[in-house]
């Protein structure tokens, strides 16, 4: 018998689990149940796609069974049992001992923060093996993998460890024994385990089958004897429809089965958000089902994600770890893809290029977008609140697919949102959300000055930073509204974008997006170039561009300031200063990147300069500009100590010169 010490994300999560957790415990059985029918889905994939297993006779099928007088064992007992892939000595170390998934960490800070411990985020983890630990003091794990003949046991009592040795099974396949606790004991009852089952799991796709000594009906049972056993006769039934339902006509379907179907699919204990169902016949046959979660799933912007889309041929399961299912941007989409024309045999290679494949997934890509459209765009109330819930949870995907998907592009431009400095955001159609000022770039439009040209937006990493950000105010001065972009992404994505097309019927008219901490973003101002101006401020702008030397690609007299000294922008061939120090934090290193320092020779800082020729003087006033305008721009300083040095200089009693 091997002694395993458990891993230290396994010990903090399993010592989480039996000492803080107790908020719908009986989803434990939801777990085991799923871990069941994946191991049901490889086996029989493999019967079919690869000779090794082809001999293999399977007859696919899940087993419950308890016993409430186990006094042998000291408590109560629940087996769950299945005849799928099973696992060997290593997997029940990989599987059991070790939490090999980038999530784990993120799942025991959210565990450990949360007031209340909630055993519902459990499932969303991929960690669902463990909750049996909720109800039980000790699991035994006995498995034996396809085409091998040697079996294993596991056992743990959730403490520092668990062991594993030698056993015997007399088939492929894994059971789970649970000791219960005492108030585990509550699920060693045929009607708990029936109305979990039927809630959570009846629409797994292989039977399940609960055995269980003969009890007198609840519903003609005295009321003192309810549940009680009447006999020694043991019963076996099947307690699951096992239908797969994204092949039922919706008709059939009501609201809850397609709920709870989704809840045992994603691990979720909410309902989605909404959800897609499709039917298609032709030169194509499929069905698709997909569901949009109600929160972001908790690897969407790791690189390890986990695709939410099984695929199945012919109601055979095939993959569900296959990220060409659905595009990147549509990663936290959770669902069900069935083909009747894809060949049972496929691998991950010919999948990747299938023609037939990539039809489904493109005409799956338009159904979800028009789902989403028709949302945006419904005036109900309730429609209205799931949009802007699908809006703050998933506006950053759909972001990155007007990057990635050219093909999608034209729809994605139709739904993303945008903070704005308009007072009052617009969602779709018009309709004003009640806070977060979001808008569309049909809003903005509609919203536009007469004879405006163009899209003006601001990007950087702090909207309340970006609303008081100096580049607004010729902007506000004029009522011309601005995009806030906010997202480190927008850096990325707009410039990419370039233009919107607003249609109005069948005429399309094109606007250009222009960045307002660009050179030359402000020519439609209205402001014309004052030639005296520029004369007089001369001389001011060469002391300054002299004392900052290298550290400005040019210092310039600016148009859109109003009320502040000084504003950082960037040329308009060169990435802003945010994507410069993204790119930096990213550790990829490039030219450096140097901002064009605008001046507003109105102010008092800039205008006293005039006649000062006292070059320390002017270093330290021109720092303190270039410093305060990258500052407000939320961006880091270079040399911090040298700002405050010379801010104190020029606060000092002896300065001749007000700042």
């Amino acid at each position: 018998m091997a002694q395993h010490q458990f891993q230290t994300e396994v010990s903090r999560l399993l010592h989480l689990i039996i000492h803080s957790l107790y908020s719908n415990r009986e989803i434990f059985l939801r777990e085991l149940v799923s871990n069941a029918s994946d191991a049901l889905d490889k086996l029989k994939y493999l019967t079919v796609a690869d000779d090794a297993y082809k001999s293999i006779s399977l007859d696919p099928r899940i087993d419950l069974s308890f016993n409430k007088d186990a006094q042998d064992q000291g408590s109560a007992t629940l087996t769950v049992a299945d005849n799928g892939i099973g696992m060997n000595e290593q997997d029940l170390i990989e599987s059991l001992g070790t939490i090999a998934r980038s999530g784990t960490r993120s799942f025991l800070e959210k565990l450990s923060a949360d007031a209340k411990k909630d055993s519902n985020l459990i499932g969303q983890f991929g960690v669902g093996f463990y909750s049996a630990f909720m109800v039980a003091d000790k699991i035994e794990v006995i498995s034996r993998k396809a085409g091998e003949e040697q079996a294993w046991k596991w056992t743990s009592d959730g403490q520092e460890g668990y062991e594993i040795e030698a056993a015997a099974r007399d088939s492929q396949g894994t059971t789970v024994l649970l000791h219960l606790t005492g108030e585990g004991a509550e699920y060693a009852n045929r009607w708990s385990i029936e109305d979990i089952v039927k809630r959570y799991s009846n629409h797994v796709a292989f039977p399940i089958y609960l055995t269980y000594d003969e009890q007198e009906s609840p519903a003609s049972a005295g009321d003192g004897d309810k549940g009680k056993e009447k006999g020694g006769k043991t019963e076996t039934i099947r307690i699951n429809a096992g239908t797969a339902l994204w092949r039922r006509s919706k008709a059939e379907l009501k609201e809850e089965d397609y709920h709870e179907f989704y809840k045992q699919l994603g691990h979720d204990s909410e309902e989605p958000l909404f959800y897609v169902h499709t039917k298609a016949e032709g030169s194509l046959e499929y069905a698709t089902l997909f569901f949009i979660p109600k929160k972001a799933p908790f690897d969407m912007y790791h690189m390890d994600y986990k695709p939410g889309v099984k695929l199945y041929v012919k109601r055979v399961f095939i993959t569900d770890d296959d990220k060409e299912l659905m595009p990147t941007w549509l990663r936290f989409v959770r669902g069900v893809i069935d083909s009747e024309d894809l060949p049972l045999n496929v691998s991950r290679e010919i999948l990747q290029q299938n023609k037939v494949l990539i039809n489904i997934k493109n005409a799956s890509v338009k159904k979800l977008l028009a789902e989403f459209k028709a949302l945006s765009e419904n005036p109900a109330e309730d429609a209205r609140q799931k949009w802007q819930a699908f809006i703050t949870e998933f506006n950053r995907p759909l972001k990155e697919g007007l990057y990635q998907d050219w093909g999608s592009r034209e729809a994605l431009q139709e739904l993303v949102r945008f903070k704005s400095t308009a007072v009052e955001g617009a969602g779709g159609g018009g309709t004003s959300f009640a806070d977060g000022g979001w808008t569309s770039f049909a809003g903005y439009v509609s919203r536009m000055q007469a004879g405006q040209k163009h899209i003006y937006y601001i990007t950087g990493g702090d909207e309340k930073t970006l609303r008081a950000s100096p580049l607004l105010e010729a902007y506000r001065a004029k009522d011309m509204e601005v995009l806030i972009m906010d997202d480190e992404i927008d850096d990325i994505v707009i410039p990419s974008v370039g233009r919107y097309s607003a249609r109005d019927g069948d005429t399309a008219k094109d606007y250009e997006l222009k960045a307002v901490n660009r050179a030359g973003a402000d020519e439609e101002l209205g402001e014309k170039k004052d030639q005296a101006a520029e004369k007089e401020a001369k001389p001011v702008l060469g002391k300054l561009k002299k004392a900052l030397g290298e550290r400005v690609k040019d210092v310039k007299l600016s148009r859109r300031l109003h009320d502040s000294p000084s504003c950082i922008v960037a040329d308009e061939n060169d990435p802003s200063m945010q994507m410069a120090q993204m790119f930096k934090a990213m550790g990829q290193t490039g030219p450096e990147i140097k901002p064009i320092l605008e001046v507003n020779g109105e102010h008092p800082i800039v205008a006293g300069l005039k006649d000062v020729d006292d070059e320390a003087r002017i270093a330290d006033v021109a720092g303190v500009l270039l410093d305060q305008a990258l500052l407000v721009e939320g961006l880091k300083l270079q040399d911090p100590a040298d700002f405050v040095k010379r801010l104190n200089r020029l606060l000092s009693p002896s300065s001749r010169m007000a700042v």
